[in-house]
């Protein structure tokens, strides 16, 4: 049934998700590679479509930015609509020269200082792991493109603009092993987890904090393509 947040119905959304944050991310994957998608979710314009790719029904829905709004939208997915996996596409800072802007990366640990997932359950590490079956899926997915994938721990960060230099990024890389930021997958892996499902979270990279090349906001809304075809081929 429909909840605050989600005005889909029950069997309106895929048991496979694909979660950007951006909705007009979603928008412009439901359009350009899914079959007779249609929006099921419209509520605070987060736009959620399922249709199908390749013959297997998928949705595609955003998440928002940050992890409370993931928290809230993967959760909700996960038990109140039967949604089994989520694979998070979003964006990425660079903390190392050798991420290039455009480069896509899987996650194959998410550290962070957020308290979310102590508050959620009571958990108290600061590294979570994604599915190893889904990774292993999407690596296999990667692999039959030709498209090359960058297996890293990733940075969840609550902040996006800090006053402190204290924990600047290099100091992080060097602390965590981080090699780029994004804000939910720490939120989406704690949920699965704790919830008996699957997530993993493919990133591109749009901007690097070391050469500070970045891409503009219509490139991350419409080009990254490869990330994108991961993620599907990975739902079949």
């Amino acid at each position: 049934m429909p909840t605050p947040h989600n005005q889909a119905k029950l069997g309106e959304i895929a048991p496979k998700v694909l979660m950007p944050g951006d909705p007009l991310r979603a928008k412009f994957i439901a359009e350009n590679f899914l079959q007779d998608a249609r929006l099921v979710n419209q509520v605070r314009n987060m736009f959620a479509y399922t249709g199908t790719y390749k013959g297997q029904p998928v949705t595609v829905m955003a998440s928002g930015m940050g992890m409370p709004s993931m928290g809230i939208y993967s959760y909700e997915l996960f038990t109140q609509y039967g949604v089994e996996q989520i694979i998070r596409i979003g964006s990425a800072g660079s903390y190392v020269p050798e991420l290039k802007v455009r480069d896509v990366v899987l996650a194959e640990s998410a550290w962070s200082q957020s308290s979310y997932a102590r508050v959620q359950s009571g958990y108290e590490k600061d590294v979570i792991m994604p599915n190893p079956e889904l990774n292993g899926q999407i690596m296999k997915a990667a692999e039959s493109l030709g498209i090359r994938l960058n297996l890293t721990r990733v940075h969840s960060c609550d902040v996006f603009y800090s006053e402190s230099n204290v924990d600047d990024y290099k100091a992080i890389y060097a602390r965590s092993g981080c090699t780029c930021v994004e804000m939910e997958s720490f939120a989406l892996f704690h949920n699965a987890n704790v919830l008996g499902k699957k997530a993993a979270c493919l990133l591109t990279i749009s901007d690097s904090l070391c050469t500070k090349e970045e891409t503009t906001a219509e490139e991350r809304q419409n080009s990254f393509t490869d990330m994108m075809k991961v993620a599907l081929e990975a739902c079949l």
